[in-house]
């Protein structure tokens, strides 16, 4: 399959087609599109001028960085193609840090979704590094 990865460049319209199309269900556009605009990168994955997979970046751009809603559509699973963005992501990180800085890049994988950033050597929380993963909804 051919396809390319895009820098910066996520429509919000892709953006909620994908997340809802993972089973995240739908947000208010301007949510979407506020999301889009403060987040420290986003990608897209484009295959015959179809978006096919996206993700956000957060981050300071220099000692944090977290990834956000990694989504690949559905018939496009499986292919490498969420494996892919992951190497461009850590590649895009790498060639915005200063010489010796070391970048510390963290994520919450989607239910079942574990084995998949394992595979990447991504290690689950808590080890001995650091404690566990935590969240919480702040709601208004």
């Amino acid at each position: 399959m051919n396809y390319k990865i895009q820098d910066n460049n996520l429509s919000t319209d892709d953006f909620l087609r994908l997340f809802a199309a993972v089973g995240w269900g739908d947000l208010p556009r301007d949510m979407a599109e506020t999301a889009i605009k403060n987040s420290y990168a986003v990608f897209s994955v484009i295959s015959e001028d179809e978006t096919i997979a996206m993700a956000r970046l957060l981050g300071d751009g220099a000692m944090a960085f977290f990834l956000k809603d990694l989504a690949v559509s559905p018939r496009f699973q499986g292919q490498g193609i969420g494996r892919a963005l992951m190497t461009h992501i850590e590649e895009y990180i790498a060639a915005h840090l200063k010489p010796g800085w070391d970048g510390y890049f963290q994520l919450v994988s989607a239910k079942g979704k574990e084995g998949f950033y394992s595979s990447l050597g991504y290690a689950s929380h808590p080890n001995d590094h650091s404690g566990a993963a935590m969240s919480n909804w702040i709601r208004n």
